[in-house]
């Protein structure tokens, strides 16, 4: 398994990098002078509605290209994926398949065990290390519940005698 990077809860706003909203700036521009100085030009004259709409509408697709590129570039290295493989699909696929793949295809959050320090996904219920209980789950069906629950509510297993840490009851409440 690759080596993630963590970004804080409170780091989120950093996912898109400075790189891609100066790439962003850039594209808006140059879709700003292509349809106002360059293409006015041409044997066919638009009229001026249509003309701000595509110069609008094109600028923000060109915009949204980068930005969406940049988020790819910070957020793959969160779950442990290659971001110069994603960045390559985003560019070579046209018309935002790449990112609509990227995000079906996108791996889950990498965080830490706190008993060993492995790198676990965030949907596991224990390390696969150390046997740690990460999260609560019923001892029947192993779904997910909530620390307070007192039954499983998929299977009606009764929580109690399953002997969930303390930690965990606590987290629930």
């Amino acid at each position: 398994m690759r080596e993630p990077q963590s970004i804080t809860v409170n780091e989120d706003e950093r996912l898109i990098p400075v790189w891609s909203i100066v790439a962003a700036a850039l594209a808006f521009l140059l879709v700003e002078y292509y349809f106002w100085l360059v293409l006015p030009d041409g044997r066919h004259k638009m009229p001026l509605g249509l003309r701000i709409y595509f110069n609008l509408s094109w600028g923000l697709l060109a915009s949204l290209y980068f930005l969406m590129v940049g988020y790819v570039s910070k957020d793959a290295p969160r779950r442990a994926m290659s971001s110069r493989f994603w960045i390559v699909i985003c560019f070579v696929m046209p018309g935002g398949i790449g990112a609509v793949l990227y995000f079906l295809l996108r791996a889950p959050e990498v965080s830490r065990c706190p008993a060993c320090s492995t790198h676990v996904q965030s949907d596991f219920h224990f390390c696969p290390q150390c046997d740690y209980r990460l999260t609560a789950s019923c001892g029947n069906c192993f779904r997910t519940v909530r620390g307070s629950d007192q039954f499983c509510t998929q299977c009606g297993h009764e929580l109690a005698s399953d002997h969930m840490p303390a930690r965990l009851r606590v987290l629930g409440e």
